[in-house]
C-alpha cells in the first residue's frame, strides 16, 4: 500500500497518538514550573522590533489592570504611536516619560545627552522602586550603555537591591552589555536579514512610529 492508499484513519490515529505523547511531556515538564518573580528583561540585537516587544509587554500588562511606566532614553523627541496611545488612553494605567532629546548624532551635545539620560534613571529608580507598579520599560537604555552616558553596573546593581520582588523590568535597544545580558532572566535578540531603509524606504508611521 502507497502513502497515497493509507486509510485516513489511520493517518488520524496517528496523529492523535503522536499530539497526546507531546501533550504528556508539556505536562511533565510545566508541573515544576510554578514559580513567579519579577523578571529583568533584555530585547537587544540589531534587528527591527526592540521597543515594539517591549511596548506589546505594556500594552499585556494594561489589559490585566496591571500598573506600568515608560521610561524613553533616546527617542523622547519622536511624536510616536505608542506615546500617543498610552498617554491619551491609558494615562490612569501606564505612566509615559520621555527623558531623551533625540538620537545623540541629533543634539550634538554630549553634556546634554548625559544629563538627559542621568535624569531618565533617576525617574527610572522612582518607579521601579513604586511596589504598585508592575512593569517598567526602559526604551533604549542600551544605547545609554553604550554611549556611556550610564553606568550598567550601577544599574545592574539597583536592579538587584532595590527592585521589588514582583516587578518587571524591560530594557531595550541593540548593543546591550554583557553584564546586563548575564544578569537579565530573559534576552531576546532580535537579528535583521531584510530591511526596507536599505532600498531606501524611510520610517513610516504605524510601522517605524
Amino acid at each position: 500500500m502507497t502513502r497515497n492508499d493509507a486509510n485516513p484513519d489511520d493517518d488520524l490515529a496517528r496523529h492523535a497518538q503522536k499530539m497526546a505523547k507531546k501533550k504528556a511531556a508539556r505536562d511533565r515538564m510545566m508541573e515544576n514550573k510554578t514559580g513567579e518573580k519579577g523578571l529583568v528583561i533584555v530585547h537587544t540585537g540589531p534587528g527591527k522590533g526592540k521597543s515594539s516587544s517591549g511596548f506589546g509587554m505594556i500594552m499585556r500588562c494594561i489589559a490585566h489592570g496591571m500598573p506600568s511606566a515608560v521610561v524613553q532614553f533616546i527617542k523622547g523627541a519622536w511624536d510616536t504611536g505608542e506615546r500617543r496611545l498610552l498617554t491619551t488612553h491609558f494615562e490612569d494605567l501606564c505612566q509615559f516619560h520621555a527623558m531623551g532629546e533625540g538620537f545623540t548624532w541629533e543634539t550634538q551635545d554630549k553634556s546634554r545627552d548625559i544629563a538627559a539620560a542621568q535624569a531618565g534613571w533617576a525617574k527610572a529608580q522612582d518607579l521601579i522602586r513604586d511596589p504598585k507598579i508592575r512593569m517598567v520599560l526602559l526604551d533604549e537604555i542600551n544605547i545609554a550603555f553604550r554611549y556611556g552616558y550610564l553606568d550598567v553596573a550601577e544599574v545592574l546593581a539597583f536592579l538587584a537591591d532595590e527592585k521589588p520582588p514582583m516587578t518587571h523590568v524591560v530594557l531595550t535597544g541593540r548593543g546591550a552589555p554583557e553584564a546586563l545580558v548575564e544578569a537579565a532572566d530573559l534576552v531576546t535578540e532580535m537579528t535583521q536579514v531584510k530591511h526596507p531603509f536599505r532600498a531606501g524606504i524611510k520610517a513610516q508611521a504605524g510601522v517605524e512610529f
